[in-house]
C-alpha cells in the first residue's frame, strides 16, 4: 500500500535522521575527490553517478565536497515517493523519470533542471535493476546536457547489506566508511550510438570497479 500524506512525510523525516545521524558518527576516508571539487569551484554543474544499492550515504558524501543544489532522478515506482521525501530533508530536488530508454519525461525534467545549473545526480541502475548495470539513459543524459558524468560510492564496515534486488547498503552508526570519486567522464553532442553504447560499457566497468575497490579497502585492517 503507498504511503501518503503526514503519514509518508513522517516516516521520511526519520529515515532521513537516521542516515545523517549515521554518516556524521562515522569515521571516514575520503579518495579522488580533488577532481570534483575543482569542477564545482568553476561552477561547472556535474551528473553524480551511483549505484541503487549505495544510495544511503552518497547525500553525506556530496554535501562533503560543497555540493548546492542537486536534482535526483526518482522513479514512479511507490517507493519512489518515499525516496523523494526522505532526500528533501538532505536539500535534493526530485525529478521524476527512468534511466532507461525512452524514458521522456525524466529526460525533460533533467534537461531543465541542467539549465539551472543545477547538480543533476543517478541511479543508472534503477529503479528494479539488473543491478550494477548502467542503463544507457544516464549516457544520453550526459550528452545531452554537456555535464560531465562523476562516479561516486562508498562502503562501510561494520554495515548491514539487505537482501533487497539492489544489495542496499546501510553502515552501522560509528562504522568506518570510505567515500570513492572517480574522473569525471564527458559526452560530447555528436557522440553517435555506437559510442555511446561503449561509453554505457566503460562507465558500467568502472562503476563495478570502484565499489570493488570500496569494499577491499574496508575488509583491510
Amino acid at each position: 500500500m503507498r504511503l501518503e500524506g503526514q503519514r509518508l512525510q513522517w516516516l521520511a523525516r526519520l529515515a532521513a535522521g537516521v542516515l545523517q545521524f549515521t554518516a556524521w558518527s562515522m569515521r571516514w576516508r575520503v579518495e579522488g575527490e580533488a577532481p570534483v571539487r575543482r569542477l564545482l569551484a568553476q561552477g561547472q554543474p556535474i551528473l553524480l553517478a551511483f549505484w541503487h544499492g549505495r544510495l544511503a550515504m552518497i547525500p553525506y558524501a556530496y554535501r562533503r565536497i560543497g555540493g548546492r543544489r542537486v536534482q535526483i532522478l526518482i522513479s514512479e515506482h511507490r517507493d519512489g515517493e518515499f525516496i523523494a521525501a526522505a532526500m528533501a530533508h538532505w536539500g535534493y530536488g526530485a525529478v521524476r523519470g527512468s534511466t532507461r530508454r525512452g524514458a521522456v519525461k525524466g529526460a525533460r525534467g533533467m534537461l531543465r533542471a541542467a539549465r539551472t545549473g543545477s547538480d543533476l545526480a543517478i541511479t543508472p541502475d534503477g529503479p528494479r535493476g539488473p543491478r550494477e548495470a548502467v542503463q544507457e539513459g544516464v549516457v544520453e543524459l550526459a550528452r545531452l546536457s554537456g555535464l560531465p558524468i562523476v562516479p561516486v560510492t562508498f562502503a562501510a564496515r561494520p554495515a548491514w547489506r539487505f537482501s533487497s534486488w539492489d544489495g542496499f547498503v546501510q553502515p552501522f552508526p560509528g562504522a568506518r566508511g570510505v567515500i570513492l570519486w572517480d574522473e569525471p567522464l564527458w559526452v560530447a553532442r555528436e557522440t553517435d550510438a555506437a559510442a555511446v553504447e561503449q561509453l554505457r560499457q566503460q562507465l558500467e566497468a568502472r562503476m563495478r570497479a570502484q565499489s570493488a575497490r570500496a569494499d577491499a579497502l574496508m575488509e583491510r585492517k
